[in-house]
């Protein structure tokens, strides 16, 4: 017997391939810091927060000490991690809820990175500092109510007027949109699409939070009401014009889904095991029946693939080979598998796994949104078809 195979040490549930190997020492840094936050903060009243539809407002100022806002950009507060850090911080916090990752995400990706990236430094200096603490808060405002998929054919409009913008129009499924201080929204002009930065107190801009959702509780979910929105000049992004501004935000979102996933899947994986492993039937633990085995391998099996390709994506975007389509390669396998993860893992509780008491069914429904949201299947597929073809199917 070799000396690798004597010191060998069985597969353990949460990691089977002992993949957090493969983090440096910062990455393991930020995911024991995240971890500890999710168990003590978020676990106990998580549930609570879901049945009630909210998120509580101070978890921003909170994530901004830990230095989660906005992690990945450097400078004007922000902490300068490493892309694989960032990745991992997504994977703990949706092990708590896809509603506070969205948040981090929605924050750092969407909100905070096309400042930073394509902002003057006059926007930077106003609301990097700001919103890398938690003080305020940012949205993005990309889709419309009849515009997901095809942003380019989005209606809100901004036209100069002298030396001003006004703006027009109205963005649908804003997340955070109904506690935002900033809104970066992306309109028409006769320059082509252009972001502009957005003082929520603006006159004329107002929002209506969406409720009576079944996924995403635990987040402010709004649509973003523009009306004669008078702008001065410097409130555009003056880096970049096009669907390149916003759609270079979405990858940059996409990635912590990929990681995010991760995280959902493996809170249901653990809620199974652990539920197999105490529920009696037929004077057994059902976790000694073949078919919950069987179920619980699969789980197994599938989250360690998961695990591997955000890892690999992580390496790739920290070394900057990182391709809009690889992103999308994640985020299409790792939402589906833990869909299917959260769903199998629902029928080993059985009738509890319906309930908020075990973390399952809220997770099963938060990821429906995530499967859809920063690209659809459909989306994602076809951009992976024409990728490997070179023949493009989207119209």
């Amino acid at each position: 017997m070799s000396a690798t195979s004597t010191s060998a040490k069985p597969i353990t549930a949460p990691d089977a391939l002992e993949l957090d190997s493969l983090l440096g020492s910062e990455e393991l840094m930020v995911r024991d810091t995240v971890r500890r936050f999710v168990a003590e903060r978020i676990l106990p009243d998580v549930g609570e927060w879901f049945d009630a539809g909210t998120i509580p407002a101070e978890l921003a100022p909170e994530l901004g000490r830990l230095g989660l806002l906005g992690m990945h950009l450097t400078g004007y507060g922000c902490a300068g991690a490493s892309a694989t850090a960032y990745g991992v911080a997504c994977r703990e916090l949706e092990f708590g809820d896809s509603g506070l990752r969205s948040l981090v995400s929605v924050q750092g990706s969407l909100a905070m990175f096309p400042i930073w990236k394509f902002g003057s430094e006059e926007q930077r200096q106003e609301w990097l500092p700001r919103m890398s603490s938690g003080e305020a808060i940012g949205c993005f405002g990309l889709t419309e109510p009849d515009h997901g998929s095809d942003p380019g054919n989005m209606r809100t409009r901004a036209r100069r007027d002298g030396t001003d913008w006004i703006l027009n129009g109205t963005k649908m499924w804003i997340t955070n949109g109904g506690v935002a201080s900033v809104a970066v929204v992306w309109a028409q002009t006769d320059e082509g699409i252009r972001g502009l930065v957005v003082p929520t107190d603006t006159p004329g801009f107002s929002t209506v939070d969406i409720h009576r959702k079944l996924s995403l509780r635990a987040s402010v979910t709004s649509e973003l009401i523009l009306e004669d929105v008078r702008l001065p000049a410097s409130a555009v992004l003056p880096g970049v014009t096009g669907l390149r501004g916003p759609l270079s935000c979405l990858n940059e979102a996409r990635y912590g889904i990929a990681w995010g996933a991760v995280g959902a899947a493996t809170a249901c994986y653990l809620s199974a095991l652990e539920y197999s492993k105490s529920r009696v039937q037929w004077g057994r633990p059902i976790a000694g029946f073949q078919l919950t085995q069987q179920k619980l391998v699969n789980m197994m099996l599938e989250l360690q693939k998961a695990q591997l390709v955000a890892w690999r994506l992580g390496v790739m975007k920290d070394a900057g080979t990182l391709h809009p389509t690889h992103v999308s390669i994640g985020k299409l396998n790792n939402v589906r598998v833990a869909l299917d993860i959260a769903r199998d893992a629902r029928t080993i509780l059985g009738a509890n796994g319906i309930t908020t008491e075990y973390p399952v069914m809220r997770h099963a429904n938060n990821l429906e949104s995530v499967l859809t949201y920063e690209g659809t299947t459909e989306m994602h597929t076809l951009i992976l078809g024409e990728a490997i073809t070179g023949e493009r199917a989207l119209a």
